[in-house]
């Protein structure tokens, strides 16, 4: 039986890591659940990439901490491509997702830096060979690392994401609530780009609204079309536009459920975040953009009675 991996976490966890979010679960409990929706194993397995400066680097993976709370791996430098570079890196586990941190002391090889996430796979060559049949093109075909192996693919619409293998699978607690992977595309491709996800996921549209409130993009006085997906991999909205957006729409990646808005944006405050947009109610949701130290841009938000 294959085993699972993950690229960046492995090599963190295996130079020491750990803390109150890290929990033993047994193999065949990960494979139960991957089996049921393909090659994903779980959200909490799934990170967003962030690329800042080194200089930056530790100032936002505090900021982070002092946001939403959680607890890191152990820092390092290692070599994450399957080219010659050197780059810090750093786990981020917090209740409302995790975060893998890249602070490059060399320049970034292409297409590195474009991919918006890192999913752990169950079978990273069929993984591939599924998500080519789906749709998805083989931007980096599959490297080894000193602890596995990773590839990096495009869906259509131009969304890249990398898929990881492990040799020692990662065991981390359930978030307390599932981050949002907030993908913008166009009319043209939406269609495309949903069908391939749906198909290499396994997932369900939980929502399609072709009028959904245009405040959420920046553009109060009209509509969009949102569609929101449901799988193993996490949260997926897929927010269909013309590409006129005003900033810093499109540059955030990821959005973040929080109890109180007020409350974590107070937080954010103390460690240096500028609130960007908002805070604005739609959808049953009270949210605000922000970025934090180094230039991550974020969507963070609490729902308003039931989903």
């Amino acid at each position: 039986m294959k085993r699972l991996l993950i690229l960046t976490t492995a090599v963190l966890f295996s130079v020491g890591a750990s803390g109150p979010l890290l929990q033993p679960v047994s193999m065949a409990v990960a494979y139960a659940a991957a089996a049921n929706s393909n090659f994903g194993v779980g959200p909490q397995y799934d990170t967003t990439h962030v690329y800042v400066r080194p200089e930056d680097f530790d100032r936002f993976v505090s900021s982070l901490l002092t946001t939403f709370g959680g607890t890191t791996s152990k820092q390092g430098v290692f070599t994450v491509t399957p080219t010659p570079s050197s780059t810090m890196s750093q786990l981020v586990l917090t209740p409302a997702g995790t975060l893998s941190v890249f602070g490059f002391k060399t320049p970034v090889p292409y297409p590195f830096g474009l991919e918006r996430t890192g999913c752990l796979v169950t079978d990273l060559d069929a993984a591939l060979q599924a998500a080519q049949a789906d749709g998805a093109d083989v931007l980096v075909s599959p490297f080894n690392d000193p602890i596995g192996r990773d590839a990096v693919i495009q869906w259509p619409g131009g969304v890249n994401m990398q898929l990881y293998w492990h040799t020692t699978a990662p065991s981390y607690a359930a978030l307390r609530t599932i981050p949002e992977n907030r993908v913008y595309v166009s009319k043209e491709r939406a269609t495309a780009f949903t069908h391939s996800f749906l198909a290499f996921s396994r997932g369900r549209v939980t929502s399609d609204d072709a009028h959904a409130p245009g405040v959420e993009i920046g553009r109060p006085s009209d509509t969009y079309r949102r569609i929101r997906i449901s799988s193993t991999f996490g949260t997926l909205a897929v927010l269909v536009t013309d590409g006129h957006l005003p900033y810093p729409y499109g540059r955030e990646m990821t959005g973040y459920e929080v109890a109180n808005l007020a409350d974590t944006l107070g937080k954010a405050k103390t460690a240096s975040v500028s609130v960007l947009v908002g805070p604005y109610t739609a959808d049953r949701r009270t949210s605000a953009i922000v970025q934090f130290p180094g230039g991550y841009i974020a969507e963070i938000h609490s729902t308003i009675g039931e989903k």
